[in-house]
């Protein structure tokens, strides 16, 4: 029998780098999450202890820092700058994979006016991206996560099979709400990041509330085909989306009916929805999504 290192990588995990633009008199902030993974050969520093081919996780956080130094910019292009230095670094690193979460911080009004220099932590949506650098060849993804969406008419569900199992009543109307996952792949490096990903989540945000939903799954793929159609750099949408449940509140037992007013919003279990939407016109990448769990 024959034993062999397989597939490998390491990095530096969850570097938090806040940066502060002091430029002008109205100063602006970037609170960045960000995780690094090289890919190379780094068979010796597994099999013999040889760290020759190792560069240090410590030195992977301090080039972060550093890079933070000169500015930041949008998540996607920092991604680029830190993966294309590692990925470049050495002979013996064939590529690098960085991840990005950015966590936005809102402008605390002072007299009806944004305060130039006091901030104040918006939602729990966060901003992400993710750059993977594999010889000569990048791809971005983009992303965001947490992003609680709810409606309250325009969603039914029914016509579903009945076993001895079953117990969930058919409706014709309920609340719909979920706290979406979602991860886009760019057919460029090359983009006005911003704009773009402003553009995308415009469309996740209008497909949910515009698509009179049968189902989440119908929801999540008007979703991601609302993407396709309104961004042509876009290749493809992975989408995770659980079913944040509201069931009818019983009130029979205080002598009250319910005429779908009050709800339970129930935490879990719940149903998790997933998928892809893709162009039929461009390839696939896979090594795009290395290290990025399931579908999102």
């Amino acid at each position: 029998m024959a034993i062999r290192l397989g597939p490998n990588q390491y990095g530096k995990a969850e570097v938090r780098v806040v940066a502060v633009d002091r430029s002008s008199p109205r100063h602006t902030l970037v609170d960045l999450n960000v995780s690094s993974s090289l890919r190379g050969d780094f068979t010796a520093a597994h099999t013999a202890g040889d760290n020759a081919h190792v560069l240090t996780t410590d030195t992977q956080k301090n080039t972060v820092f550093a890079f933070a130094r000169d500015g930041v910019g949008s998540p996607e292009a920092f991604a680029l700058r830190l993966a294309r230095h590692f990925a470049g670094a050495y002979a013996w690193i064939s590529g690098a994979r960085v991840a990005v979460d950015s966590f936005g911080w809102d402008r605390i009004a002072v007299g009806g006016q944004p305060h130039e220099h006091a901030f104040r932590r918006d939602g729990g949506e966060v901003r992400t991206a993710v750059v993977t650098v594999n010889g000569d060849t990048a791809h971005v993804l983009a992303g965001l996560r947490d992003l609680v969406v709810l409606k309250t008419t325009g969603s039914e569900f029914w016509g579903f099979p009945r076993d001895r199992y079953t117990t969930l009543a058919e409706t014709r109307e309920r609340i719909l709400a979920t706290a979406v996952t979602a991860r886009w792949r760019y057919t460029s490096t090359d983009l006005d990041w911003d704009a773009t990903y402003d553009a995308v989540r415009t469309a996740l945000l209008e497909a949910f509330a515009g698509t009179h939903s049968m189902a989440l799954q119908q929801t999540l793929y008007a979703m991601g085909a609302a993407v396709l159609e309104r961004c042509p750099d876009v290749a493809e949408v992975r989408l995770s989306m659980p079913n944040k449940h509201h069931f009818p509140a019983d009130l029979s037992a205080f002598g009250l009916d319910n005429p779908d007013a009050v709800y339970a919003a129930a935490d879990r279990p719940y149903g998790l929805i997933e998928g892809a939407v893709l162009r039929d016109d461009v390839p696939p990448a896979e090594v795009a999504w290395l290290g990025t769990p399931g579908f999102c």
